[in-house]
């Protein structure tokens, strides 16, 4: 019978909900059983393909196409496993389908009601993690903080779970803060005994405390915890600020809440095996040589609209054993009058241009584009970075002057990026582009091929528009190599310019496969261009 993990979070947001979750599985995976990972977010939209990434960080997307909240990001990163459209829920994911169900007479002409229609909608997506994953262990994270009006109709369903399968099956983990007032010196646990006593006025004791705290929890504190909480003293788990992410999962090891969670499932503990986390931990510990590389984007001022982009770059990183310091350009920025492109790329040994959608500040990508062309400095292009890569080299090479996209300019006269056939009858912004796992095959002889080894890869897509085959032929003749294509569809996947050291570009994400302990080919080979461009 598949066991169930919920973690919820409390006195306030950011604490690392999704980082604890995923520490918790990679732990679980370690000793031996399958695990699959799920987050269920508040919010009313349907999913977060629509949302500014300023406000929502960036959207990662599935193989199987769902575009999700960026924790799941963390959690593949983690855990090693590709995750599926059951691993991320939202409020309207479920008011959506309850609705749906309600106009079709499913309820017999019930009067629909929070509960038990939505809370029963709730349980059925956990549970049908558990069933399509066959996993051991479901690791569900509730999006929110305990007391949210939002949230409280996920925090009932997993009340009805508890009851329904018994505390042998679920395990609740609350992460909460434990702040240090200055003035007097003090970690303060009231704020965590009051969102303790909001989640048992909710009908659920948690069985662990996650505490975000700066420093050490002194004996004395815990065992106040666990008095005013009903929390056996072993299960309340000090979460101190680390610089590195990637340790938190052995701090939680030392702890063994990995342990108490299978002695209450009555589970084995099997042998943690974890050496090779270890040897990453240690990896980043010890870097001491380091490399800038410029990221030009228009959403800088949030660095997790780039999330799973920068994670990609330190992962290769370590594999090199150097430390990569991002230089966030905003591209708007090189758009101005007399903007000195060489002061901001001084020490810039790479130039990344990531995925994006609309107009603001293309232009200032293409110039980061043109100056890493002309400078012969390592370039690497995602999804929209790839079809600006086409425009500039169409405009300035190719001396095609009114080079451009559709996106951009819809009455375009050279249109080098334009809409799939597909997609030019679509009104509906969300869930429609082209999305997840999109076959490509690469010609032998390339960069591309030097960096997979492989002519069949899968690669996951997030985007509307391709790059436009009529001028396929004139860029060739000046040294574009389309070194990748999706052959079912006849549509460029990516493109190269070998006269350079490197210069690459793909119309997928790349940054979605990466892991730390086995960095993406991509950003593998163009992180070892860029150091070796120092």
């Amino acid at each position: 019978m598949t066991k169930y993990v919920f973690v919820t979070g409390g006195v306030v947001s950011g604490l690392g909900k999704g980082i604890t979750a995923s520490s918790l599985a990679l732990l679980l995976k370690s000793r031996g059983y399958k695990v699959f990972m799920q987050k269920f977010d508040p919010y009313i939209n349907v999913d977060p393909g629509t949302m500014n990434p300023i406000q929502h960080g960036e959207v990662f997307v599935t193989k199987d196409g769902c575009e999700t909240d960026l924790d799941l990001g963390h959690y593949e990163r983690f855990i090693d496993e590709e995750l599926n459209y059951t691993s991320n829920i939202t409020s309207g994911k479920i008011y959506s389908s309850v609705i749906e169900k309600e106009r079709r007479g499913d309820y017999l002409g019930a009067t629909v009601q929070m509960v038990p229609h939505i809370t029963n909608e709730i349980k059925n997506k956990v549970y049908e993690a558990g069933t399509t994953s066959s996993s051991d262990i479901v690791i569900t994270e509730i999006g929110g903080t305990v007391g949210d009006i939002e949230s409280q109709s996920f925090l009932e369903a997993l009340r009805q779970i508890q009851y329904e399968l018994g505390k042998e099956n679920t395990f609740f983990v609350h992460t909460t803060l434990i702040p240090y007032i200055y003035g007097s010196g003090e970690l303060k646990t009231k704020p965590t005994q009051n969102s303790v006593k909001d989640l048992r006025n909710l009908g659920i004791t948690p069985n662990a405390l996650v505490c975000r705290a700066p420093f050490s929890l002194s004996e004395n504190i815990k065992d106040k915890l666990s008095m005013f909480c009903s929390i056996p003293k072993e299960n309340v788990i000090e979460a101190i600020d680390v610089k590195n992410i990637y340790q938190i999962p052995l701090n939680f090891y030392e702890q063994k809440i990995d342990e108490n969670i299978l002695k209450q499932f009555n589970l084995p503990i099997k042998k943690a095996e974890i050496k090779y986390w270890e040897d990453l931990v240690k990896t980043v510990n010890e870097l001491k040589e380091e490399t800038e590389i410029a990221l030009v984007g228009k959403y800088v001022e949030l660095h997790d609209a780039y999330l799973s982009v920068s994670e990609s770059l330190k992962h290769a990183g370590y594999k090199y054993k150097n430390k990569i310091n991002i230089n966030w350009v905003d591209s708007e920025l090189l758009e101005k009058e007399n903007v000195n492109l060489k002061e901001i790329f001084k020490n810039t040994k790479g130039i990344l241009v990531p995925g994006g959608f609309g107009s603001r500040g293309i232009d200032g990508k293409i110039k980061a584009i043109e100056y890493a062309r002309v400078n012969n400095i390592p370039f690497l292009g995602i999804c929209l970075g790839m079809q600006l890569a086409t425009i500039e080299f169409a405009r300035n090479v190719c001396n095609i002057k009114e080079a451009n996209s559709t996106e951009f300019d819809s009455l375009c006269k050279e249109p080098i990026i334009d809409l799939m056939a597909d997609q030019k009858s679509i009104t509906n912004m969300g869930g429609t582009l082209r999305l997840g796992n999109y076959e490509c095959k690469i010609k032998k002889d390339t960069l591309a091929y030097q960096d997979y080894k492989q002519e069949n890869i899968l690669e996951r897509h997030r985007h509307r528009y391709e790059f436009n085959n009529k001028y396929k032929e004139i860029l060739e003749k000046n040294g574009i190599v389309f070194s990748g294509i999706n052959e079912k569809a006849n549509l460029i996947e990516i493109i190269e310019y070998p006269k350079l050291k490197h210069f690459i570009a793909c119309q997928f994400h790349p940054e979605f496969k990466s892991r730390p302990t086995r960095p993406h080919p991509l950003f593998d080979s163009f992180v070892k261009a860029s150091i070796d461009n120092k």
